[in-house]
């Protein structure tokens, strides 16, 4: 009789599915927004599964630590309400971001100043590029009833009964739906199915590409960075912060030019792999990070047919199932930014021009809202004499 799987193994799959299942529509969502094609959409889900699975490995790997890499997914978020001139433009974006986090790993000081920014703004600018995207379900329940309503019940009922995996589970609904519709209507191109990489020559040229890209790093930063240390140190663990973004920036800049947004250190995932339920033994629980980098690897040779499957996809049903995946993460936001009654005004000017879409010199509405709660920030907080 086989001898049954560790607790280590169990975690480590856990962890890469529930990372993958959990946030692979938000990532193709985001990078169609700022001008991807289907390949290349699908190009960057491929090279993000590959160098988030390869930095986990060797990050647990050296330090012994349940180390787990992610995408970012309130990136990916905010791309699905930016605008980009191009898809050049925006990997110049993606190349700028990986760069800047390898400067966090060789320069203290940028990680103090990224410090400095208020929380509650940072979660008030991710709250308000969530907004439009978590308004999907809402509207394609009214367009298409059939196909979203059957995916947000499986959604509410895990959520009560099973909450890890109800994303998951909707997700896996909305394929299978896509899948059935597929069949019916002819499949998908074999060729669409096998999974390769398309290079994207950057544009740096463009001040769109700052635009873009300080957001983006901002929220990668505050929204996973930064959480995903605590979540290790709430096990126990001293995260290893230099070797982290130094690997994590790598594979950013890496894998840019085929369509990867960022990777960083996972949040939302992390505890799957660095609680005890992954092990007894905290020292062995780096396993479980191993074999969820692995498993990220392995989910990489299927996610150019998942990409496929979510192009064939009616209008607005992959939408509205990102969208509802970022209803938790959209009610964090806001209890975190209006916490306190002292802040909301700052908070409200950041999340509202966030919230409004508004692009002024070919930048977007998410630099403006930093802009514009920072100076509300400095206007009603006044430092102390």
């Amino acid at each position: 009789m086989p001898a049954a799987p560790s607790s280590t193994t169990v975690a480590g799959l856990v962890t890469a599915l529930v990372g993958f299942l959990s946030s692979f529509a938000v990532v193709l969502t985001g990078l169609r927004a700022v001008g991807a094609s289907p390949g290349q959409a699908a190009s960057g889900l491929v090279v993000l599964s590959v160098a988030m699975g390869l930095s986990t490995v060797l990050l647990a790997q050296r330090t012994r630590m349940p180390v787990t890499v992610a995408w970012s997914t309130p990136g990916a978020a905010l791309l699905a309400t930016a605008s980009a001139p191009s898809w050049e433009v925006a990997v110049g974006a993606f190349v700028l971001v990986g760069a800047l986090v390898l400067l966090t790993a060789v320069w203290p000081r940028l990680g103090s100043a990224i410090g400095a920014i208020p929380p509650v703004l940072a979660q008030a600018m991710l709250a308000g590029v969530l907004v439009p995207l978590c308004l999907q379900p809402v509207r394609a329940v009214l367009e298409i009833p059939w196909l979203v309503v059957p995916v947000v019940v499986v959604w509410v009922v895990l959520l009560r009964l099973s909450p890890r995996w109800a994303v998951p589970a909707a997700f896996l609904v909305t394929l299978g739906l896509i899948g059935w519709l597929a069949l019916r209507d002819g499949g998908v191109a074999a060729a669409a199915l096998v999974p390769r990489l398309e290079w994207t020559t950057p544009d740096l040229g463009s001040v769109a590409v700052v635009g873009l890209a300080l957001p983006l790093f901002l929220v990668t930063m505050a929204s996973q960075n930064v959480p995903g240390m605590a979540v290790l140190a709430s096990y126990g663990y001293r995260a290893p912060w230099r070797p982290a973004m130094a690997v994590t920036g790598a594979g950013t800049v890496l894998g840019a030019p085929f369509g990867g947004h960022a990777i960083n250190l996972a949040a939302i995932s992390a505890a799957l792999a660095a609680g005890p339920e992954a092990d007894a033994d905290p020292a062995r629980r780096y396993l479980a990070a191993r074999t969820a980098g692995l498993a990220y690897v392995g989910l990489a040779l299927v996610s150019a047919a998942v990409a496929a499957l979510v192009v064939s996809a009616p209008a607005g049903l992959v939408a509205a199932a990102a969208g509802l995946a970022l209803w938790p993460v959209l009610a964090s936001s806001l209890s975190a930014a209006l916490a306190r009654a002292e802040d909301r005004i700052p908070v409200l000017g950041t999340l509202l021009v966030a919230v409004s879409g508004i692009t002024v010199g070919g930048v977007g509405s998410a630099f403006w809202s930093l802009v514009v709660g920072l100076a509300l920030w400095a206007w009603f907080r006044p430092s102390p004499a």
